[in-house]
């Protein structure tokens, strides 16, 4: 348990940082399966809107702190694979 004021202000702040951080992880996760279903329907269309309102929101990810640069890459470069190959 805390005891130094300064140490009690920090569990304070992680607190809310979590609370944030978990909410922009949700939302993050929540476009990528919208992608994701777009892609399983194969509704070309649709998979590329959802990718472009994705890529936005993963990229908020990284410079919130939330995910690191290389995974969030790494995911719009291997979803904008697959939608591509969509026929």
């Amino acid at each position: 348990m805390a005891n130094t004021p300064q140490s009690k202000k920090r569990a304070r702040q992680n607190d809310r940082r979590k609370v944030i951080n978990s909410a922009r992880r949700s939302r993050i996760r929540t476009f990528l399966r919208k992608v994701e279903e777009a892609i399983a329907s194969g509704d070309k269309d649709a998979a590329v809107a959802a990718l472009r309102t994705a890529q936005p929101e993963l990229m908020r990810g990284v410079t919130k702190g939330v995910l690191h640069k290389n995974t969030a890459s790494r995911k719009m470069s291997r979803l904008s694979a697959r939608v591509k190959a969509i026929a």
